[in-house]
């Protein structure tokens, strides 16, 4: 098989932008998966994207699945971002509005929501529990910090930082410090170092610089973050939903936020609402938008993107979201 036509959504959560195919029906391998994402996510193609976004079949427990590919063709753990969008394609193609969705290691509970803005299509996503083992990553910390367990706002010697990290997994890994004023060069630089799979971090790892905000409507006082994302497979990213749900945890276990208290997640792309419970399991509720829908002819074998037609654009949803992330000071 080489040229193949997809059907497509190009969507968003929080600013992450996915192309999104039902491929419930679709026969393909996950190596020819993997080379139709690094030809739909690429940016100087038709397309463009953070990554690839597959709804699946579901199973005895699952009403349907998500499959997630990294623009460089790897396949993530999980992307909450694109869970609730593939959400949302699984409610609308299904009749319903709740389930449980298979994702890559483990599974997690989206629901229809409230919208967080009119005219914002909006799903609660309920995942974890978090981990804090990062033998499972794995990360062999080395130096002094060699046959550790778990890293809790403590330095990574190998990473050559002074700053502290938390480790958690979401259950794709994430390294997350929480900083005075996010310097995106340092950022880089760390992420970077993560990003070339050194002997002690071989699956590589998202990281996550995060800063502490006042207090925000609605909230409790001091519950507001803002996340910027190294992404693992895709570099730096205005939004990642894991790292907004590992940095809210991250923050909760290390006494700077409250458990079981609503939480607002700021990020270049927008932001989300969060909640951290004491056994773990954190939510997150935010858009699933839809841009517009489309079909590309893909070479599978030259991992080349084609023909684009564009069917429609949905510009009542693209003009609601503009309003709530002009408004989140993106």
């Amino acid at each position: 098989m080489s040229d193949v036509r997809f059907d497509f959504v190009k969507c968003h959560g929080s600013g992450n932008d996915f192309p999104l195919i039902d491929a419930r029906d679709i026969a393909l391998s996950p190596a020819e998966w993997a080379a139709v994402a690094r030809a739909l996510a690429d940016r100087r193609g038709p397309v463009g994207g953070d990554g690839l976004l597959l709804l699946g079949a579901g199973d005895a427990d699952h009403r349907f699945a998500m499959a997630m590919y990294n623009a460089d063709g790897s396949e993530a753990e999980t992307c909450l971002n694109g869970l609730r969008c593939v959400a949302r394609m699984g409610f609308e193609a299904l009749g319903i509005d709740h389930a449980r969705v298979k994702l890559k290691t483990s599974s997690a509970l989206a629901e229809r929501d409230a919208d967080v803005a009119p005219g914002v299509y909006t799903v609660r996503e309920t995942a974890g529990p978090a981990g804090l083992d990062v033998r499972a990553w794995p990360l062999h910390a080395g130096g002094e910090g060699a046959g550790i367990e778990q890293i809790v706002d403590a330095p990574v010697p190998p990473l050559g930082s002074d700053r502290a990290f938390t480790a958690v997994a979401m259950p794709n890994p994430h390294l997350v410090a929480f900083v005075e004023r996010i310097d995106e060069a340092e950022l880089v630089a760390i992420g970077t170092t993560c990003e070339s799979a050194p002997d002690w971090l071989p699956n590589r790892a998202n990281v996550s610089f995060v800063e502490l905000r006042g207090q925000d409507a609605g909230s409790a006082p001091g519950q507001a973050l803002f996340v910027r994302t190294f992404e693992r497979g895709v570099g730096l990213t205005d939004s990642c939903g894991s790292a907004m749900a590992a940095s809210a945890f991250a923050a909760c276990l290390t006494g700077r936020l409250a458990y079981d208290a609503p939480i607002t997640v700021f990020n270049k792309g927008g932001l989300v609402r969060a909640a951290v419970a004491r056994d773990a399991m954190v939510s997150l509720s935010g858009n699933a938008t839809w841009e517009w829908h489309g079909s590309v002819e893909v070479d599978i074998a030259a991992e080349r993107a084609g023909d684009l037609i564009v069917h429609a654009h949905a510009d009542a949803e693209i003009a609601a979201w503009a309003r709530i992330a002009d408004s989140a000071g993106r």
